[in-house]
Protein backbone atom coordinates (compact mmCIF):
# COMPACT_ATOMS: atom_id res chain seq x y z
CA UNK A 1 0.00 0.00 0.00
CA UNK A 2 2.79 2.43 0.86
CA UNK A 3 4.57 1.70 -2.42
CA UNK A 4 1.36 2.29 -4.38
CA UNK A 5 0.88 5.64 -2.60
CA UNK A 6 4.44 6.71 -3.41
CA UNK A 7 4.10 5.61 -7.04
CA UNK A 8 0.78 7.48 -7.26
CA UNK A 9 2.47 10.65 -5.98
CA UNK A 10 5.34 10.26 -8.46
CA UNK A 11 2.92 9.65 -11.33
CA UNK A 12 0.93 12.71 -10.27
CA UNK A 13 4.09 14.82 -10.31
CA UNK A 14 4.94 13.50 -13.79
CA UNK A 15 1.37 14.20 -14.98
CA UNK A 16 1.30 17.81 -13.78
CA UNK A 17 4.78 19.16 -14.51
CA UNK A 18 3.73 22.73 -15.36
CA UNK A 19 1.97 23.17 -12.02
CA UNK A 20 4.91 21.67 -10.13
CA UNK A 21 7.38 23.88 -12.01
CA UNK A 22 5.33 27.02 -11.34
CA UNK A 23 5.55 26.31 -7.59
CA UNK A 24 9.11 24.90 -7.53
CA UNK A 25 11.23 25.99 -10.52
CA UNK A 26 14.19 23.95 -9.25
CA UNK A 27 12.16 20.72 -9.66
CA UNK A 28 12.99 20.59 -13.39
CA UNK A 29 15.95 18.26 -12.78
CA UNK A 30 13.76 15.76 -10.95
CA UNK A 31 11.04 15.93 -13.61
CA UNK A 32 13.60 15.38 -16.36
CA UNK A 33 14.66 12.17 -14.61
CA UNK A 34 11.04 10.93 -14.55
CA UNK A 35 10.31 11.46 -18.26
CA UNK A 36 12.01 8.27 -19.54
CA UNK A 37 10.03 6.15 -17.07
CA UNK A 38 6.62 7.81 -17.22
CA UNK A 39 5.29 5.51 -19.96
CA UNK A 40 6.13 2.30 -18.11
CA UNK A 41 5.05 3.83 -14.81
CA UNK A 42 1.73 4.74 -16.45
CA UNK A 43 1.22 1.22 -17.79
CA UNK A 44 2.01 -0.35 -14.42
CA UNK A 45 -0.33 2.03 -12.57
CA UNK A 46 -3.05 1.46 -15.18
CA UNK A 47 -2.83 -2.30 -14.60
CA UNK A 48 -2.85 -1.82 -10.83
CA UNK A 49 -5.85 0.51 -11.20
CA UNK A 50 -7.78 -1.99 -13.32
CA UNK A 51 -7.00 -4.74 -10.81
CA UNK A 52 -8.11 -2.51 -7.92
CA UNK A 53 -11.24 -1.47 -9.81
CA UNK A 54 -12.21 -5.11 -10.29
CA UNK A 55 -11.57 -5.69 -6.59
CA UNK A 56 -13.75 -2.70 -5.68
CA UNK A 57 -16.59 -3.88 -7.87
CA UNK A 58 -16.35 -7.41 -6.48
CA UNK A 59 -16.24 -6.01 -2.95
CA UNK A 60 -19.39 -3.95 -3.34
CA UNK A 61 -20.94 -5.84 -0.42
CA UNK A 62 -18.61 -3.81 1.84
CA UNK A 63 -20.59 -0.65 1.05
CA UNK A 64 -23.09 -1.39 3.82
CA UNK A 65 -20.35 -1.98 6.39
CA UNK A 66 -17.72 0.59 5.36
CA UNK A 67 -19.04 2.92 2.67
CA UNK A 68 -16.26 5.50 3.05
CA UNK A 69 -13.54 2.86 2.73
CA UNK A 70 -15.16 1.36 -0.37
CA UNK A 71 -15.75 4.77 -2.00
CA UNK A 72 -12.16 5.84 -1.30
CA UNK A 73 -10.87 2.62 -2.85
CA UNK A 74 -13.08 3.11 -5.89
CA UNK A 75 -11.87 6.70 -6.40
CA UNK A 76 -8.22 5.66 -6.06
CA UNK A 77 -8.79 2.84 -8.56
CA UNK A 78 -10.41 5.18 -11.08
CA UNK A 79 -7.67 7.81 -10.78
CA UNK A 80 -4.98 5.13 -11.12
CA UNK A 81 -6.62 3.59 -14.17
CA UNK A 82 -7.31 6.81 -16.08
CA UNK A 83 -4.06 8.58 -15.21
CA UNK A 84 -2.06 5.42 -15.87
CA UNK A 85 -3.74 5.09 -19.27
CA UNK A 86 -2.98 8.71 -20.13
CA UNK A 87 0.65 8.50 -19.04
CA UNK A 88 1.23 5.10 -20.64
CA UNK A 89 -0.80 5.66 -23.79
CA UNK A 90 2.17 5.72 -26.15
CA UNK A 91 3.29 2.28 -24.97
CA UNK A 92 -0.25 0.91 -24.83
CA UNK A 93 -0.82 2.14 -28.37
CA UNK A 94 2.50 0.76 -29.61
CA UNK A 95 2.16 -2.73 -28.13
CA UNK A 96 -1.61 -3.31 -27.98
CA UNK A 97 -3.69 -0.97 -30.09
CA UNK A 98 -1.54 -0.54 -33.19
CA UNK A 99 -2.23 -4.09 -34.36
CA UNK A 100 -5.82 -3.17 -35.21
CA UNK A 101 -6.68 0.10 -37.00
CA UNK A 102 -10.12 0.17 -35.37
CA UNK A 103 -8.64 -0.27 -31.88
CA UNK A 104 -6.01 2.36 -32.55
CA UNK A 105 -8.66 4.84 -33.73
CA UNK A 106 -10.82 4.21 -30.63
CA UNK A 107 -7.76 4.61 -28.41
CA UNK A 108 -6.86 7.92 -30.04
CA UNK A 109 -10.43 9.19 -29.62
CA UNK A 110 -10.43 8.17 -25.95
CA UNK A 111 -7.05 9.80 -25.43
CA UNK A 112 -8.31 13.03 -27.01
CA UNK A 113 -11.13 13.10 -24.43
CA UNK A 114 -8.88 12.25 -21.46
CA UNK A 115 -5.85 14.40 -22.28
CA UNK A 116 -7.41 17.68 -21.02
CA UNK A 117 -7.90 16.07 -17.60
CA UNK A 118 -4.24 15.04 -17.20
CA UNK A 119 -3.08 17.87 -14.92
CA UNK A 120 -6.21 17.73 -12.75
CA UNK A 121 -5.82 13.98 -12.36
CA UNK A 122 -2.12 14.49 -11.58
CA UNK A 123 -3.00 16.87 -8.76
CA UNK A 124 -5.70 14.45 -7.56
CA UNK A 125 -3.15 11.62 -7.58
CA UNK A 126 -0.71 13.66 -5.49
CA UNK A 127 -3.40 14.63 -2.99
CA UNK A 128 -4.80 11.09 -2.75
CA UNK A 129 -1.32 9.63 -2.35
CA UNK A 130 -0.39 12.08 0.42
CA UNK A 131 -3.69 11.61 2.26
CA UNK A 132 -3.36 7.83 2.03
CA UNK A 133 0.18 7.98 3.43
CA UNK A 134 -1.01 10.18 6.29
CA UNK A 135 -3.86 7.76 7.07
CA UNK A 136 -1.47 4.80 6.97
CA UNK A 137 0.95 6.37 9.44
CA UNK A 138 -1.67 7.73 11.86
Amino acid sequence: MIITCIILIVLGIAAAPSIILSKKPNAKDILDKLVPFQGWLGVIICIIGIWSLIGSIMGIKVVGQAPFYWLAGLIVSLVETVLGFIMGFNLINKYLLSHSPASEEKGLKLMAKLQPMQEKLGIAAIIIGVIALIIIFI
